[in-house]
């Protein structure tokens, strides 16, 4: 490797560890920063902004910050709570599928935080340790990310496929299958192989000597707002919608031709008619969205994907011709290889959508794949939920939130920093997903 391109990626490195030390929006701000420092030290040429994922995130954010308002993910929550309730025993299990569930509904992983607490409660009360429960669910809530039909990563990689005879429709149902699958058959190992018993957890029981362990919250919630269902059936409406748009104007489809308005302006206009309906027919204030937890939560994502996605084009961009010559000749003879490419550049990149937009490009032009040719384009397909990787380091806002919020003192992070509770299920999870992934493409 030239001593320069060593110098380059070290800096890249030095950005990412600097953003992962200031924590959430910082990650961002230091991509940008890095992106100077590639350019005037090393004479790189800055890349593209992912414009179109940064969109396609801002717009669905909108849409559910007026949800949120309105009532609708408390009546979500509501749902999910009586199923983990009225099943307290197989929460190794709903705990995943509620989780992957919100997940792909709405499009983001931090629909996960409002199911924390409720996890480490049921699971307490059956002298379960939380952090398996917890640990399966976040890494579903992220896997799921690689499967819902509104996620940006979804989209990007969806329209990139489309053009190599991929129909939106199969792809949508070989990703909702396979990570599913695999998040299932995860939670089967952890609960198979994890210390389960609460109580003979050391931290559990000294928290608990000292009387630091809080009694289950058992009190009332507050009720619903009156438009809370209705907002929901709104959202799941245009959801409903913008699957069948995307489905029907998909070349192996062509139901829609010649296509006017292609899927991203679709999805744009869609959330911003959803959040205009809920606003009016919901009677919200609009001027508390900005206020509200997932928006505020929304756009530091799209800050941080802004500048990660940023830093990580730039490099990848000026060294297209060394990714293409390294692919050619490993991942082409060892497909599953790409897998750990998008693996690694996940656990870098900090966001499923970066990541594939980032690498996709180069790993196209690397094995030749047109849409004359488009013989390797199974391994983008199967290899798709290893962007997943962001629980590697333990910094995601959804991996610290489960941490802070087990009262119980179960979901800790190691003294190594890789050693915390969500890596191995993370992994198990991923290798599933790909391994299913490419057993799926076989068929078809």
């Amino acid at each position: 490797m030239d001593i320069s391109i060593l110098l380059e990626f070290i800096v890249v490195l030095a950005a990412i560890f600097l953003g992962v030390r200031l924590g959430g929006i910082g990650i961002g701000y230091v991509g940008g920063a890095g992106v100077l420092v590639l350019g005037l030290v090393f004479g790189m040429k800055p890349g593209n902004v992912p414009w179109d994922v940064i969109l396609i995130i801002g717009s669905v954010i909108a849409a559910i910050a007026a949800m949120q308002l309105a009532g609708g993910l408390d009546y979500l929550v509501r749902i999910a709570e009586g199923i983990l309730r009225r099943n307290p025993k197989q929460i190794n299990y709903l705990a995943p599928v509620v989780t992957y569930a919100l997940t792909l509904f709405a499009g983001t992983g931090h629909t996960a935080f409002s199911m924390i607490p409720v996890i480490v409660e049921v699971a307490k009360e059956q002298h379960i340790r939380p952090c398996v429960p917890l640990s399966i669910a976040v890494v579903a809530s992220q896997i799921a990310i690689t499967a819902s039909p509104v996620s940006a990563a979804v989209i990007y990689m969806s329209g990139v496929l489309e053009e190599f005879g991929w129909s939106y429709p199969l792809l949508l149902g070989i990703w909702i299958v396979t990570t599913f699958v695999a998040c299932m058959l995860t939670a089967f190992v952890m609960t198979l192989i994890s210390k389960m018993d609460l109580d003979s957890d050391p931290v559990y029981m000294e928290r608990l000597a000292k009387g630091l362990v809080k009694a289950p919250n058992a009190g009332e919630r507050p009720a619903l707002l009156p438009h809370a269902k209705l907002s929901v059936l709104i959202f799941l409406l245009g959801v409903i919608f913008v699957v069948l748009y995307a489905s029907a104007i998909s070349p192996a489809v062509g139901i829609i031709d010649p296509v006017i308005v292609p899927r991203d302006a679709a999805i744009w206009s869609v959330m911003f008619i959803i959040a205009t309906l809920i606003s009016f027919c919901c009677k919200i204030d609009v001027s508390k969205i900005g206020s509200s937890s997932v928006f505020q939560s929304g756009m530091i994502a799209v800050i941080c994907v802004f500048g990660v996605a940023w830093l990580g084009d730039t490099f990848v961009s000026n060294h297209s011709n060394e990714i293409k010559e390294l692919a050619a000749g490993t991942v082409s003879q060892y497909p599953a290889l790409l897998a750990v490419v998008f693996f690694i550049a996940a656990m870098l990149l900090y966001s499923q959508a970066a990541t594939a937009k980032a690498i996709t490009p180069a790993i196209v032009a690397a094995l030749g794949i047109t849409a004359a040719n488009p013989g390797d384009s199974y391994m983008l397909v199967a290899s798709f939920a290893a962007v997943s990787a962001l629980f590697v380091l333990p910094t995601y806002p959804t991996l610290l939130g489960a941490v802070q919020m087990d009262y119980t003192g179960t979901t800790r992070i190691g003294k190594w920093v890789f050693n915390h509770a969500f890596f191995l299920p993370g992994l198990i999870a991923i290798v599933f997903s790909v391994v299913l992934g490419f057993l799926a493409v076989g068929l078809f």
